[in-house]
């Protein structure tokens, strides 16, 4: 049997905003709005959880730390990649020049 793979599916923060409030509005359960929804629990409390982070309820990183460390890890990564190559086109004129 081949293993099923979902597609990813992307949520607007529009939308992420309206599951967290029908949520927090205390009428139905986690579970009961993410069966309504099509969407598994742990996706909708993830939400949560991180709007609770947003709005200074709960300790973690902000979803804006969190965008901008995913900025800088990526700099980062660009700036050693570029580095490397130098170092490599050092060494391979050092070897020309003699």
């Amino acid at each position: 049997m081949e293993p099923t793979h979902r597609q990813r599916r992307a949520f607007t923060a529009e939308y992420k905003a309206d599951v967290v409030a029908l949520c927090r509005t205390g009428d139905r359960s986690i579970g009961a709005v993410a069966r309504d929804l099509g969407i598994t629990e742990s996706v909708i409390r993830r939400w949560v959880a991180q709007a609770e982070i947003d709005s200074g309820q709960r300790e973690g990183l902000t979803t804006s730390e969190r965008a901008e460390l995913a900025q800088l890890r990526k700099e980062n990564r660009v700036l050693r990649e570029e580095r490397d190559i130098l170092k490599r086109a050092t060494v391979f004129f050092a070897k020309e020049i003699r």
